[in-house]
Order: structure tokens, then C-alpha cells, then sequence
């Protein structure tokens, strides 16, 4: 088994589903075009593929995560000041994060798409300025983390919490089952 991703919070996670796989992130173009849901599909996808094509024995997982808010679609941020932009418009909202997953094995792929409602407190520019500072705002999309730091400004989701972390355990679990 093969995570085709190099985020350290999926690996994490696959843990929990699966205890030995290897780790060979694709390089693949991001972009894409379509609705959320489309675009993570086809990321997902697309990772998948590219890992499977070099390794086709290889159970293949690809995987990618954005955040949707008013409208507006936010991946990774690229430096602080977008980090900080990201935030502001988070502050005192709700936003959907979706995650698209693809597995790949003997030249079939599965995909899917998690949706998870996530429901901001309001930031002060003071709070959104120490935040940034801890860094962890910057490898993830919407530019927090649930599970870290980031995890104090929410007051709830409606959904998988996983899947705001990346990767939705149940529903990959259940798509591995069916393998």
C-alpha cells in the first residue's frame, strides 16, 4: 500500500486504518477547474494515478483537502499575509471543507468526496497574528488546524472531523474494505 501524499497528518492518520504502507508523494499539477467537490475528486485522483502508474501492483491512496467559504474556494496559503487574510475571512463563520479520496488497485480506481461543516469563533487581529506565529497555519488549506493550535477558535463541526484534517478515516475504511 502505497499513501501517494507527503502531508505528515495523513500519514498519521492512515496509521489508524492501515499499520505499513510506504509514502511516495505524487507531483502532479494542482490545479483544476469544476466545483469543490469535482476539484478534489480529480486531484485525489490524478495522485492516485501517477503513484499507480510507476507502482501498479500497489494498492494506491491519493488524497487532497480544500475549504470552501461564501463562495470562495482556499487551499494552502503562501505566505503570512495570506495566512492572515484566510483567517479574517474564517473569523465568526461557518465554511465546508471537502476532501476528495482515490484508490487505485489492479488498474481500477474508486473515488469519493467528504464533506465536513466547520463553524469558526471570531479572531481578533491579535489572535490571528499569534496563530500565524506558531506556523501552523501555513502547509494547511483555509489555514488552520483543527487538531492543533487552531483547534481553540472552533466551535463545532458537522461532519467528519478527519476529514479536516485530510483524510476521512470511515470513509477510506470502507473503500479499502471494498477493495
Amino acid at each position: 500500500m502505497i499513501l501517494a501524499s507527503g502531508s505528515p497528518r495523513r500519514k498519521e492518520l492512515l496509521t489508524f486504518i492501515v499499520p505499513e504502507f510506504d509514502v511516495i508523494p505524487s507531483d502532479i499539477d494542482e490545479t483544476a477547474s469544476g466545483s469543490p467537490e469535482q476539484q478534489v475528486e480529480k486531484l485525489a485522483a490524478d495522485k492516485a494515478a501517477d503513484i499507480a502508474r510507476q507502482f501498479p501492483d500497489a494498492v494506491v491512496i491519493g488524497a487532497d483537502t480544500l475549504v470552501t467559504v461564501g463562495g470562495r474556494v482556499l487551499g494552502k496559503p503562501r505566505d503570512a499575509e495570506e495566512a492572515a487574510a484566510m483567517l479574517h475571512l474564517l473569523s465568526g463563520r461557518d465554511h465546508i471543507v471537502y476532501t476528495g479520496v482515490a484508490v487505485a488497485s489492479g488498474g481500477a480506481m474508486r473515488t469519493a468526496v467528504e464533506s465536513t461543516r466547520v463553524i469558526f469563533s471570531s479572531m481578533t487581529d491579535d489572535e490571528i497574528r499569534e496563530y500565524i506565529s506558531t506556523g501552523e497555519p501555513m502547509d494547511k488549506a483555509g489555514a488552520y488546524g483543527i487538531q492543533g493550535y487552531g483547534g481553540k477558535y472552533i466551535t463545532g463541526i458537522e461532519g467528519c472531523f478527519f476529514n479536516v484534517m485530510g483524510l476521512p478515516l470511515n470513509r477510506l475504511y470502507n473503500m479499502l474494505k471494498s477493495l
